[in-house]
């Protein structure tokens, strides 16, 4: 395992973020092909930020911008599990790096219910992007049933600590939370025994 491709992702969206006057389908399309690029191969991700719970997704933090203005985060999904209906208030972009996950969308109808809308299935090697202006609530599931998925996460600010909302599905009523992450430790990405690139 080389943590060099991760370390080159976090480089690259440092530098992706510090650029002025870019529109958010700008950076959605930059952040796309750079998700693509680290997805493409599965040798990178930590051991430890890989591990499933038996009850409960876990969700990784691999980088957080020190001035929250993103976050790369793994998802580990044991088998059968998946989130509540929910939204995330910044952009994102998803990447499947291990087995596959069901993306369910949903959109509010004038009357505040949850209309279920189209569903996607992510494969190893392909991303998809969310955010408020272009499809915001989703739920997401392990596509299996027998074994552990993984995906990897970008968000637009740093998503553990950011107030967003889960949604009730029969009622449509919203619930503020703030997800936090399942790793205490933060990993360090520059381990002095390792040469810069």
């Amino acid at each position: 395992m080389t943590i060099s491709k991760l370390r080159s992702m976090v480089q690259d969206v440092t530098r992706l973020v510090e650029r002025q006057g870019l529109e958010e389908p700008a950076v959605l399309e930059r952040a796309k092909t750079l998700m693509e690029t680290l997805i493409a191969t599965d040798d990178w991700l930590p051991e430890a930020m890989a591990q499933p719970h038996p009850q409960y997704y876990q969700q990784h933090l691999l980088y957080g911008d020190p001035l929250d203005r993103f976050s790369l985060v793994s998802f580990v999904w044991g088998p059968g599990q998946r989130t509540p209906i929910h939204d995330h208030t910044v952009w994102g972009v998803i990447g499947m790096l291990r087995g596959s996950e069901v993306e369910q969308h949903f959109e509010r109808d004038a009357q505040g219910q949850l209309q279920p809308g189209r569903q996607a299935t992510l494969l190893p090697g392909q991303a998809a992007c969310v955010s408020p202006s272009i499809g915001d609530i989703h739920q997401v599931s392990n596509a299996y049933d027998d074994r552990v998925s993984i995906s990897i996460h970008l968000y637009g600010g740093n998503i553990g600590r950011i107030q967003r909302h889960v949604f009730d599905p029969n009622t449509g009523a919203v619930k503020d939370f703030v997800s936090g992450y399942s790793n205490t430790l933060i990993p360090n990405l520059w381990p002095a025994g390792e040469a810069a690139a």
